[in-house]
Order: structure tokens, then sequence, then C-alpha cells
């Protein structure tokens, strides 16, 4: 049986972004990862949703497969142009955006600037650092990858996350060590930018739907009381006893509450 997910690539400013589609009718989903992660880390969830919805995983400018921009010094509204232009060059409109961590920060943005119309976002930690916070990740969250002939760097990237995702099983260490150590000289671009954007302005201004759709015991959901207070229109989705990562330890969970988010909120067709 083949698979419903297709890859594929679009032009934009920034060169080629990748994408994973699936689906040819229902809502349009967008789907944005966190740092340093890529488009693979939605997979199971495209499963779920290609029967109803015309789901597209983005690969963040500088992960995965897309090009990288020309620096470390760009910041999320810049990374969301891009992925703008991306949805709109695939025939996205009246589309509902997801993400995670970064991806959620980017998808906060992208509500504020794809033209063809937004009729959601669905958010998974947002990063509403304070002041304290903010300054204590950008110094200490990324540090240099060691690497030598005797796999320093390895043992790093497997330390790393054993320390930051809680209860990691196999699959889930190779899926986030692989894609931290393809992109290992650059893992940092996307948390550095989102670590210095502040996006309780945006979130405040967003005049769409707001599904906060949280594990109970993220990095982040300290943050969802805040995010309440800051988002006109919001409703708060916590999935009991998951330690983080919702779209890879419950995908069909996730899966299920976006599409029901869309299917309330966005328009059905086919697509062209």
């Amino acid at each position: 049986m083949s698979s419903p997910i297709r890859g594929c690539y679009v032009d934009t400013a920034w060169g080629q972004v990748h994408a994973l589609r699936a689906g040819t009718s229902g809502p349009w989903i967008g789907l944005f990862h966190e740092s340093p992660l890529s488009s693979q880390v939605f997979v199971q969830v495209l499963e779920h949703l290609a029967p109803h919805a015309r789901a597209v995983a983005f690969d963040t400018p500088g992960y995965g497969a897309s090009t990288p921009p020309d620096g470390p010094t760009h910041d999320i509204p810049e990374y969301a142009a891009v992925l703008s232009e991306a949805a709109g060059r695939l025939g996205m409109d009246d589309a509902v955006f997801a993400g995670v961590h970064t991806g959620a920060s980017i998808a906060i943005e992208v509500a504020h600037v794809f033209p063809a119309g937004v009729a959601g976002v669905v958010l998974s930690g947002v990063a509403l650092y304070d002041e304290e916070e903010r300054a204590a990740h950008i110094a200490g969250w990324t540090p240099k990858v060691p690497a030598d002939v005797d796999g320093a760097q390895f043992r790093w990237v497997v330390e790393r996350y054993q320390r930051i995702w809680p209860d990691l099983s196999s699959e889930l260490l190779h899926t986030a060590a692989v894609e931290l150590l393809r992109v290992k000289d650059r893992y940092d671009w996307g948390y550095q930018a989102a670590f210095r954007h502040d996006p309780a302005g945006p979130l405040a201004a967003l005049e769409v739907p707001v599904l906060l759709l949280d594990a109970e015991f993220d990095l982040l959901a300290d943050k969802d009381a805040t995010a309440m207070e800051l988002a006109r229109d919001v409703r708060l989705e916590i999935l009991k006893g998951l330690p983080g990562q919702p779209h890879l330890r419950a995908p069909a969970t996730y899966a299920r509450h976006v599409l029901d988010f869309a299917r309330n909120h966005a328009a059905e067709g086919a697509a062209p």
C-alpha cells in the first residue's frame, strides 16, 4: 500500500522550502515543527489527517531539507514570511496553521501575513518567556555541538535529549538525534530566533480563533495561563499525562484535535 504522504519543494525568497503533503480534500492545515527538527516529526500526524484534510508539514528554513537563510540573525517574522510564501505557492487558503514551540511562534506570525485567509491557529508550547528566562535561554540552550572521529557528537546529542525529553523512547531519540545532527552547524539558528522573539503582542493581536493544544508536562506548559489571558478567542486542551511532544507521543490524538478545530473553522474543498 502506497504512502499518502508526498514530499515537495517550493521556491521562495530564501530558496527552496521542503514540505510533506497529504490528503486531497477537506480543510487546509499547515504544520510547523519545533527547533531543530523537521517535518518528519509530523509523519504520523499526516497519516491520520490524510483521509480528511489537505495537510502540509513544512521544514523551517535551515532545517530538514529546506534551504537555510544567509545567516543566523534572521528573526521569527522573517521565517514566517518565507513559510507564508511557500504556503501560498502550494495553493493553501482559508487555512489552519498549527505549530509546536518555535513552530507555534511561526504559526502566530504566519497568521498575520498569510494573504489567502487564516481560519485559526493551533499552538503547542508558546514561548512566553519573561526577560530573565529569555536571556538565560539565549545564553545557555544552544551550546556548540562537539564533533570528532570518536563520536563526541553522538554522545552529546543522546545526552541532550535524555535530559530535555523525559521518558524518551528509542524511536523518539532516533528522530531527534538524526534531525539535529543533520544541521548541527546551524541547529541554533531557529532556536535563537525564537528566544529573541516575544510572541505576546502578536498573539494578543490575533483576530482568529486559537486552540492551545498542550502536553500536560510540556517544558512550556506553565505559559498556557499567560497565553489564555492574551488571546482573544481561545480554548485550552490539555493532553493529560504527556511529558511533551504531543504530535510525536500521541499523533492520533493530536491529529484529531487539530482536525476537529479545522472542521469547525476552515472551509473544505478539493485540491486543484
